[in-house]
């Protein structure tokens, strides 16, 4: 899914962010990519932007999934934080247990998971996460699960 520079502006304008070309390749990047890390993103636009640096790369995710711009998954046996440009809707992530690969799944139907707590202990619930393990047709064709 492409992003061009203009729609990236326009998300940073409505979040009410500062437009900067740091930004925007970003947004760029997440939407050539979703479900990536900081590290990606980097590697992505380092050879576009050569003074950029991953501390900086690091502070513009934090700064987009503060707007909700951006969110931040976090996934069981991934060493980083993921960022997805899909922030606007409660979607869950199917996730393959040999190569990684994570996939984006729309609402749980029919016996859905329970996403509110039985009690809440005087917590106020900021979020709720499904994340389905999975083996991905590649990897159980080729005997890795």
């Amino acid at each position: 899914m492409a992003l061009s520079d203009t729609a990236a502006q326009q998300r940073l304008r409505d979040a009410g962010l500062r437009v900067t070309v740091q930004r925007t390749r970003v947004l760029e990047a997440l939407a050539e990519r979703p479900h990536a890390s900081a590290d990606l993103v980097f590697t992505g636009i380092r050879d576009t932007l050569p003074g950029i640096a991953l501390a900086t790369v690091h502070g513009i995710l934090n700064d987009l999934t503060d707007a909700a711009v951006v969110q931040r998954v976090n996934l069981p046996d991934v060493g980083s934080a993921l960022y997805e440009l899909r922030s606007d809707d409660n979607h869950h992530h199917l996730q393959c247990v040999s190569c990684g690969r994570v996939e984006d799944v729309a609402c749980a139907v029919g016996a859905a998971p329970c996403l509110h707590p039985s009690h809440d202990h005087g917590m106020r619930i900021l979020e709720a996460a499904v994340t389905y393990r999975a083996l991905c047709h590649e990897c159980e064709r080729n005997g890795n699960g």
